[in-house]
């Protein structure tokens, strides 16, 4: 049987607008990261999904609830990258790219931590999934680190709010195929 994944990153949030990094703190999703969540829902209007995953974060949650009545799991594997005690200050690490290692010297986790967490908890979702179409509604770095495990040549260096990654899944050897990254205009 063929299963697709949509992974979407949340939509814009207060923390994103005022440029603060935000892995594991929150803050609440703006008008525009609402209205993001609204356009999504039109995109996904004639998806037939069948399961609906979400981050433990409030803005993930909120973004789901905005685009589909489907009820949803909240789970902790598809949380943001740990930045440590540099959660909340200004963005201007976001040109750090690959951050690599450097947030587990401030108590935070490397992308390859992300990394490996994501690709467990999403298949982990496919494999239980008994329908065909699963949505998780997730993070930025989660969803790129995700991508370069799938995709390690695809030059993505940033995942706007409300992006979203279709991928096939392969149930027999638990592998991801990149279709389609849809940015969606808000």
């Amino acid at each position: 049987m063929e299963q697709t994944l949509y992974l979407m990153r949340h939509g814009q949030t207060l923390f994103n607008s005022l440029g603060k990094i935000e892995g594991w703190s929150d803050s609440p999703l703006t008008l525009k990261g609402i209205a993001q969540a609204k356009d999504a829902s039109k995109y996904f209007k004639d998806v037939d999904l069948s399961a609906a995953y979400c981050s433990a974060s409030e803005r993930c949650c909120d973004t789901l609830r905005h685009l589909t009545t489907l009820p949803y799991m909240r789970l902790k594997g598809l949380k943001e990258q740990n930045f440590g005690i540099l959660e909340g200050e200004h963005d201007y690490l976001q040109h750090l790219r690959p951050y690599g290692e450097l947030f587990v010297k401030y108590g935070g986790e490397s992308d390859q931590a992300v990394q490996e967490r994501m690709v467990q908890t999403c298949t982990e979702i496919m494999q239980k999934s008994s329908g065909r179409t699963v949505l998780a509604v997730t993070h930025a770095n989660a969803c790129l680190q995700f991508l370069k495990r799938w995709s390690p040549t695809e030059e993505v260096t940033s995942v706007p709010n409300g992006c979203i990654f279709k991928y096939d899944f392969n149930k027999e050897d638990n592998s991801f195929k990149l279709l389609e990254k849809i940015e969606l205009a808000v």
